[in-house]
């Protein structure tokens, strides 16, 4: 009867869990077409800028379904294609729709310049660097599944909410960091940038295949299978969204290198005498 009725709980729980998320993630997509709606009657926002939001915000809401929430609850490999989810797709689109701009573009001027400041702070510039953001992100990874902090996650609703909300904020802080289009006076150079980029998907593919070889995350009750199919989609299609990463951040490099190789009157010498 116990058994039952913390399930039951614990059922209940992720409902109202995923509720709660789904209402958020809706308001946030609203706030985002509301911004692009005020900016464009003074400036064009780019379609596929919208779009990219849009599908972070249904890649966030497909996560934080109640079906699959129930399923990652029982299954490690629908917990991973959560995970997934969360953290490495839904960041592509969330930050590549450049919410920042879109913000300062709505922002009051005194409004903007403070949060423009803010952002350059020092304890905000140590945050948002590459370094900081893998630790967060990759670093967060090794923490949950090769200790017993996942284990112990199935039996604590607040715990998992936690490490939701974690793989979101770490895997766009990640993201930004390394590719994010937003402007960013204090982030490091490409070079850095990749460095940090290889090295985490290194230690990314490192995890995938220590979880694969040794059969974490342990005290699951998971068979041996079931976990190495977790391995297996964590590796490869963690590659896929750091893939993605790398040819985004090799595209503003060479775009980068073209506008410094162009001549300086050649923007003047285009235009109609």
């Amino acid at each position: 009867m116990t058994s039952h009725s913390s399930l039951h709980d614990t059922t209940m729980t992720m409902g109202a869990t995923s509720a709660v998320a789904l209402l958020l993630i809706a308001l946030v997509w609203l706030a985002y077409l509301s911004g692009v709606w005020r900016t464009r009657r003074q400036k064009p926002w780019p379609w596929w800028r919208t779009l990219l939001f849009t599908a972070g915000c249904a890649t966030l809401a497909v996560a934080f379904w109640p079906s699959l929430m129930h399923a990652a609850h029982q299954d490690v490999r629908m917990h991973m294609v959560v995970h997934l989810l969360l953290g490495m797709f839904a960041p592509l689109g969330l930050v590549f729709a450049t919410p920042m701009t879109l913000l300062l573009r709505n922002l009051p001027s005194g409004g903007g310049r403070r949060l423009v400041r803010f952002l350059g702070t020092w304890p905000m510039r140590v945050l948002t660097h590459p370094v900081t953001a893998a630790i967060l992100d990759i670093g967060g990874m090794y923490l949950l599944y090769m200790t017993s902090l996942y284990a112990h996650s199935l039996h604590t609703p607040w715990l998992s909410n936690v490490l939701h909300l974690h793989f979101v904020i770490s895997g766009a802080l990640f993201t930004w960091a390394i590719a994010g289009p937003d402007p960013a006076p204090h982030r490091p150079g490409w070079r850095t940038r990749m460095a940090v980029l290889f090295i985490a998907m290194a230690a990314h593919a490192t995890l995938g295949k220590l979880l694969y070889a040794f059969g974490f995350p342990r005290g699951t009750g998971a068979d041996i299978e079931e976990l190495q199919q977790a391995a297996v989609w964590m590796y490869y299609w963690g590659d896929l969204a750091e893939a993605v990463l790398v040819a985004v951040l090799m595209l503003a490099w060479l775009r980068r290198r073209r506008r410094m190789a162009r001549p300086a009157g050649a923007a003047s010498d285009m235009r109609p005498s």
